[in-house]
C-alpha cells in the first residue's frame, strides 16, 4: 500500500510568493503544506538571516553585512529578509528543515539557541550540502534531527548519512529509485524527494516509498 508522503514547502510556497519570506510560509501553511524548507546564512555580526543566496541584490554578500543593515533593507515584495527567529515564529507548528548554506563555527551556538526558543522546537532540523556542519552540529547537539543533501545518486546512501550522523537524505526527486528508498529505510532513515512541482511525479515517487515531498507549489503535491 502506497503511504502518503509529508508536504514540505520548498522556501515556502515559492512558486506563488517571493521565495524565503514571510508572506511564502504562511501561504505554504495555508495551502496544506505540512512543513517547510528554507535557507541559512550568516552575517558579520553573527545574525542568521533567511535566503537562499550568499547575495542579496542590492544590498551586498550577508557574510559581509551586518544584521541591521539586513534588516533595513527591502526585498522585491516589500519584506525584509527575515531573521530565523522570525521565520520560525511565522512557521509556528509545522515541521521546519533548516538548510544551513554557510556557518562558521562560532555561530553554531546562536542556530542552536535560536531553533530551542521555536514554537516548536522539537519538529526543528537542519540539512545541508557541506556535510561537515552537519556532523559538527550532531556533535554539538547529539539529538538535533539531522539530514544530508545529495544531487547524485549515492553509491551508498546509508554510509552517506552515517558519516554525517543524519537520519534524512534529501535527494534530488530525479535520482531517486527503489533501491535507493530501501536502502535507506533499511537503516531506519527517511527519503525526502527535492524539488517536486509535478504531480505525476509525486505519484510516482510515493509509490516507490519516499517519505516527504519538498516542492514549490505544495498544493499540487496533495495525493487526495
Amino acid at each position: 500500500m502506497t503511504i502518503r508522503p509529508r508536504i514540505l514547502a520548498h522556501r515556502g510556497a515559492s512558486g506563488y510568493c517571493l521565495e524565503n519570506s514571510l508572506e511564502a510560509f504562511r501561504d505554504a501553511i495555508r495551502r496544506g503544506a505540512e512543513g517547510i524548507e528554507l535557507d541559512v546564512h550568516t552575517t558579520k555580526d553573527g545574525g542568521l538571516v533567511v535566503h537562499h543566496d550568499p547575495v542579496i541584490p542590492g544590498l551586498g554578500a550577508i557574510a559581509a553585512a551586518t544584521s541591521g543593515a539586513v534588516s533595513s533593507f527591502r526585498l522585491s515584495n516589500g519584506e525584509p529578509a527575515p531573521t530565523l527567529a522570525e521565520a520560525l515564529a511565522a512557521i509556528g507548528d509545522a515541521e521546519t528543515w533548516i538548510e544551513v548554506k554557510a556557518l562558521p563555527e562560532q555561530a553554531d551556538q546562536t542556530l542552536l539557541r535560536t531553533i530551542d526558543a521555536a514554537p516548536a522546537s522539537g519538529r526543528c532540523a537542519v540539512h545541508s550540502f557541506d556535510h561537515g556542519i552537519v556532523a559538527r552540529l550532531g556533535a554539538v547537539r547529539p539529538g538535533l534531527r539531522r539530514g544530508v543533501l545529495s544531487s547524485v545518486y549515492p553509491r551508498d546512501p546509508a554510509a552517506l548519512m552515517r558519516s554525517a550522523g543524519a537520519t534524512a537524505l534529501w535527494q534530488d526527486w530525479r535520482l531517486i529509485d527503489a533501491e535507493l528508498v530501501d536502502a535507506v529505510h533499511r537503516k531506519e532513515g527517511e527519503v525526502i524527494a527535492w524539488t517536486v512541482n509535478d504531480a505525476g511525479a509525486a505519484r510516482r515517487l510515493a509509490a516507490l516509498g519516499v517519505d516527504a515531498l519538498c516542492g514549490n507549489y505544495p498544493d499540487r503535491l496533495r495525493l487526495g
